[in-house]
């Protein structure tokens, strides 16, 4: 069986869930507002960080506005060791993981910067991407590159460890949340388009390089269509064919989704045409430079099988009639559900201020999270479901929900203290 082709076998799905940890400083003690909100925000232990909510909450000196400001303005970034970090480790339900970072010798706690996540492929670590990488981007950038077992990215477990990689960069590290960018080669690519479409309201862009998707995988690349989007593939490649990308730039253009397509003649002596070629990488970097994700788009498509409730930026999906559900190691099942790409999907637009459109398939109930960027807090909202009015009157904001959602979140830039739920209505047959 060709490499290729066992990639292939092992790419159908990826999904997210809890469970992962990491050193950490330990967290100041004074009982101001601003140590108590990053306390909140930092603390692995649940209990203590339900206490430490409960305290905020009964603090006459916390107010959304308040909250909002500390946590957007308020964090400061202590000194911490700078240039080649090999060693770093992250822990994912109780396993250990290699992680290598690079911070630029420049770097500065007071300026955010960009990150790019690398992931590797098949028979690579992340420390020797790390290497490759650094010499790529010089000082503009934090490079982190965890390690997993033969380059499977597309598992679960695989997925944890590179949202876990962000956070603890960014915890560590002055990232610029609008700034975070996830790219990988071969086998690497493909966990870049797993995790990317299902976590894109992280990415300010995702660039899979020599990789693919199989056919039941296509209808997440929906959810990209707020994501910039870097492809590069070699003509000649024999591990990955080239067919493989240009199946996936065609599916997005069909969506509407605009994306950069790169497709190079060159062949390496020792790789042949899959790998990234040195000629590549200034219109590569170029690309880099320019993006910058917009944190509240006004405009979503989310698709989801039964393992990624999670928030996707201002929607979440909370229950689904029966839908795919994908496994933690992907390829140990593909049932008829999946065959059939038998998917919850979501659009939802705020077409007016303060009126909300959404189209849904196979949902039986979402959230709405809102904050004032996005609607009028004055006015009342008018939410519609497929049709039909949903939610028409003021909505109602909540401290509460705010700190849970930036827990939860752990993105300043995006804040939000209202949470609707809304129970779609069945269509008459």
């Amino acid at each position: 069986m060709s490499n290729w082709v066992r990639g292939l076998m092992l790419l159908t799905l990826v999904v997210c869930g809890p469970g992962f940890s990491f050193a950490q400083s330990p967290a100041p003690t004074s009982d101001n507002l601003t140590s108590l909100v990053f306390q909140y925000l930092d603390i692995d232990d649940s209990d203590e960080a339900d206490r430490l909510l409960q305290t905020i909450l009964s603090r006459t000196d916390a107010s959304i506005e308040t909250v909002s400001h500390i946590m957007q303005t308020e964090r400061t970034y202590q000194s911490q060791p700078i240039g080649t970090l090999p060693d770093e480790r992250i822990t994912i339900r109780d396993r250990a993981y290699p992680l290598s970072i690079f911070i630029p010798l420049t770097y500065q706690p007071s300026k955010g910067y960009g990150l790019v996540v690398c992931l590797h492929g098949a028979g690579f670590t992340g420390d020797v991407y790390l290497e490759r990488w650094q010499a790529r981007l010089g000082d503009d950038y934090l490079l982190a590159c965890p390690t997993y077992l033969s380059g499977a990215w597309f598992s679960r477990r695989a997925e944890e460890l590179v949202l876990a990689t962000i956070q603890h960069t960014r915890r560590h590290y002055h990232v610029d949340p609008d700034r975070i960018f996830l790219t990988g080669m071969s086998n690497g690519g493909i966990g870049a388009w797993l995790i990317g479409m299902h976590n894109a309201p992280l990415f300010a862009g995702i660039a899979p390089m020599a990789s693919g998707l199989d056919g039941v995988l296509m209808p997440f690349l929906a959810n990209l269509r707020n994501t910039p989007i870097y492809i590069i593939h070699g003509e000649k490649d024999q591990v990955m064919p080239v067919e493989l990308s240009r199946t996936i730039s065609r599916e997005l253009a069909t969506l509407g989704i605009p994306h950069v397509y790169r497709e190079h003649q060159r062949e390496h002596p020792i790789a042949g045409g899959h790998y990234f070629p040195t000629e590549e990488l200034s219109d590569f970097v170029t690309w880099l430079n320019r993006q910058r994700r917009e944190p509240l788009p006004t405009k979503l498509t989310v698709v989801r099988e039964a393992s990624h409730f999670q928030p996707f930026s201002w929607l979440r999906l909370d229950s689904t009639d029966s839908i795919a559900a994908f496994s933690d190691d992907l390829v140990d099942k593909r049932d008829e559900r999946i065959k059939r790409r038998e998917y919850a999907k979501l659009d939802a637009a705020i077409v007016a201020m303060n009126r909300i459109e959404v189209k849904s398939e196979r949902v039986q109930r979402y959230s709405l999270f809102l904050n004032d960027q996005l609607i009028d807090l004055s006015k009342p909202l008018t939410v519609s479901t497929n049709g039909t009015v949903s939610f028409e009157e003021l909505v109602t904001l909540s401290l509460e929900t705010l700190l849970r959602q930036a827990r939860l979140r752990q993105d300043p830039r995006q804040l939000f203290p209202i949470h609707l739920t809304i129970v779609v209505q069945k269509q008459a047959s």
